[in-house]
């Protein structure tokens, strides 16, 4: 008879092949993309719809975390995926299940060694601050800062610009991340039109830390409303600055908005 055990040692595993692709998604209704026991995320639902269509658990490596409440036009994530799979098939099966909030982009074969976060060059954000008086409307309150109130644009565009280069933003993060470094190279830093409902900060960099971007839009927001003056930027940029930034502006308006890679 043979030895079960022994017949056992020679199950191979189904080949696979890594396969990475962009995602949408609104985060309001999220705790953020990271899978989270007992909480809604991305990841999981992403990982939920895979799982079914694989019929075995599946693990999806994302670009980065958002929190919660931050949306994504982005979002790079990788699956190793049955190799009857191809990116295409995958993109049309995972948008008939994920549900309404989340969308697959495009899809894409990887090369074997491919991983979304540490092979990133940078990343993109983008943030909405809504003037008009329409961004109080439901369609557009959801993805903003409703302000619905003027403010000196030009005075914030001045400010951004100071962001531009390596610079330490020790003072634009959440505390605790100190064994990460705070160096980050900014590439682009402004403010655009987001016409009718009012403006979008548009910022690339080689790295974030956690929170950077709503202490900064948070930061410019205050220069725009007049209650501090622009050049405070170039000093909180300073490793040693004794000023303290203003709070951070609330996550609904947030968007990781592209990766760039190699």
């Amino acid at each position: 008879m043979p030895c079960l055990a022994g017949s056992l040692s020679h199950v191979t595993q189904p080949a696979r092949h890594r396969i990475r692709f962009t995602l949408h998604y609104d985060g309001a209704d999220y705790f953020g993309w990271q899978v989270q026991p007992g909480r809604r995320t991305v990841q999981g639902e992403v990982e939920r719809v895979l799982g079914r269509l694989f019929d075995v658990p599946a693990t999806v490596l994302g670009s980065g975390r958002t929190d919660r409440g931050v949306h994504a036009t982005g979002q790079v994530a990788m699956v190793h995926a049955p190799i009857g799979w191809t990116p295409a098939a995958l993109r049309r099966a995972m948008n008939a299940l994920l549900p309404g909030d989340v969308w697959v982009a495009d899809a894409a074969e990887a090369p074997a060694d491919f991983h979304p976060r540490y092979d990133a060059f940078s990343r993109a954000y983008l943030y909405r601050v809504g003037l008009a008086p329409e961004c109080r409307s439901p369609f557009h309150a959801r993805w903003c800062w409703p302000l619905a109130e003027h403010l000196d644009t030009g005075a914030m565009g001045r400010a951004a610009q100071c962001l531009l280069g390596e610079h330490s933003f020790r003072s634009f993060a959440k505390a605790g991340q100190e064994e990460r470094g705070d160096r980050c190279t900014v590439t682009v830093a402004e403010w655009r039109r987001w016409d009718p409902v009012g403006i979008e900060f548009h910022i690339t960099a080689n790295r974030f830390l956690h929170h950077m971007v709503r202490y900064l839009v948070g930061t410019l927001v205050s220069i725009g409303r007049g209650l501090r003056p622009p050049e405070e930027m170039a000093e909180l940029l300073a490793p040693t600055s004794p000023l303290v930034t203003s709070p951070p502006a609330p996550p609904e308006g947030l968007f990781l908005h592209g990766v760039v890679y190699p």
